[in-house]
Order: structure tokens, then C-alpha cells, then sequence
């Protein structure tokens, strides 16, 4: 066990059931960030009732010291706002505590394989894997891929205007047309997740200005057919 595991309230002599472990992970990355931050307790119960959601010292002061019974998912929201981080990072404090026990009756795993776990980035049981995650995930995929090759045609196109030459120009009216393939292809891509969201019930994400495009027209209600 390293150091880092001591510091978020474990030893080798008190190894406590599952839902205990979790608890002392989260409170130990709460009172570690906490004083990163130099952050009474009170500091911190005073941002999370800035945020909307009180959390009084004395309940952060006795989830530090292990001597709060549970921990509401609701809670350890409002306290990675206020610690600015994010919840799955006290959940599964990465580079802070080695491993953790990620369900009950397992082994510990490393805490990185377990965060990708938990935010479904795991790509070691796909069976678990819901279609929606899963288009959602592809849709994220070729969204990235589609701004950049968009941002790749405008520079090449401004290559070309501003070329001293015409092979300067002609290298980059290639590179622009090349980027410009790869766009529409990102944009189909794009088109099929969203279509597969749609069949599945549900609602794809916004589209950015750039790639409003890659649904199809509305149609307009108010037209009638000749």
C-alpha cells in the first residue's frame, strides 16, 4: 500500500467492506483537494451553499474523519463544484490512491481501468454497452473529426489565395480538397449516429453552427404540394 492510500484513511489493519472503501475514498480526495485549495471546512461548506445545495461543516468535518454513515450522490455533485474538479475524481481519485475495489467480491484493479469503467469508456465487455452510449460515442467520434478537417480546408483554401506561386497554389488546392473529403465523410458518420439515436428513441446532440448541414432541411409546414 503506497502512501497516497494512507492519506485517504486506509491501513493494512482495517480493511473496510465495499460501500466503506467507496466512503473513504471520496472523503479522503475531498479533505486532499480540500487543503490543496487551502479550503477550511468551513470554506467548503460555504461554497457548496453558494451552489445551491448546504452541506454544514460539521457533515463535511465527520465525512473527512469517517464518522458520516452515507454520502448521497447529490453531495459529492455539489462537492466537486465547490472543490472544482470533477465527481468521478473523488470517486476514483486517479495518480491518488492505486486501486480500488471497483464492485463488491473483486479484486482491487487500478483506479484508472476503473474510472473508464464507470464513465463507460471500458472497452473490455462491450455486451454492457448500451446502443444509445454507443452512438452517442461515435457521434462525439466524427464530430471531432469533421471541425478538424473543416478548420484543415479553410486554412488550405486560404493557402491557396494567398499562394506566391502555382505550385504553392496547387499543393494546397489538393490538401483543401483532400480535407473537404474527409469532412463529408465525418459528416455521414455523423448523419448514421444520429439517425440510429433517432430509431432509438431518442434525441441527438446539438449541432454546432459549422456542421448544421448535417441534418436535412425541415420541411415547411405552411408548403403545399402542386
Amino acid at each position: 500500500m503506497t502512501q497516497r492510500d494512507s492519506d485517504h484513511g486506509e491501513n493494512e489493519d482495517d480493511v473496510p467492506v465495499w460501500e466503506d472503501q467507496v466512503m473513504a475514498t471520496v472523503a479522503g480526495e475531498v479533505r486532499r483537494r480540500r487543503k490543496e485549495l487551502r479550503m477550511s471546512a468551513q470554506d467548503l461548506a460555504d461554497r457548496c451553499a453558494e451552489i445551491g445545495h448546504p452541506i454544514p461543516r460539521n457533515v463535511i468535518a465527520n465525512m473527512e474523519s469517517g464518522r458520516r454513515a452515507s454520502l448521497p450522490l447529490v453531495d459529492v455533485m455539489v462537492l466537486a463544484a465547490a472543490l472544482r474538479t470533477y465527481p468521478i475524481c473523488l470517486i476514483y481519485p486517479v495518480g491518488y490512491v492505486d486501486r480500488v475495489q471497483q464492485k463488491p467480491l473483486e479484486d482491487t484493479r487500478p483506479t484508472w481501468d476503473a474510472m473508464h469503467w464507470f464513465t463507460g469508456e471500458a472497452m473490455d465487455d462491450l455486451d454492457t454497452e448500451s446502443g444509445m452510449l454507443r452512438s452517442f460515442r461515435a457521434h462525439a467520434n466524427h464530430q471531432r473529426a469533421a471541425l478538424t478537417a473543416l478548420g484543415g480546408e479553410r486554412h488550405e483554401r486560404w493557402k491557396a489565395q494567398t499562394a506566391n506561386n502555382p505550385a504553392a497554389r496547387e499543393d494546397a488546392l489538393i490538401a483543401q480538397d483532400d480535407y473537404a473529403r474527409r469532412a463529408a465523410r465525418a459528416k455521414q458518420g455523423m448523419r448514421v449516429a444520429r439517425a440510429f439515436i433517432w430509431e432509438d428513441g431518442g434525441t441527438p446532440p446539438d449541432l454546432p453552427p459549422e456542421l448544421s448541414d448535417v441534418d436535412p432541411p425541415e420541411e415547411d409546414s405552411n408548403s403545399t404540394e402542386e
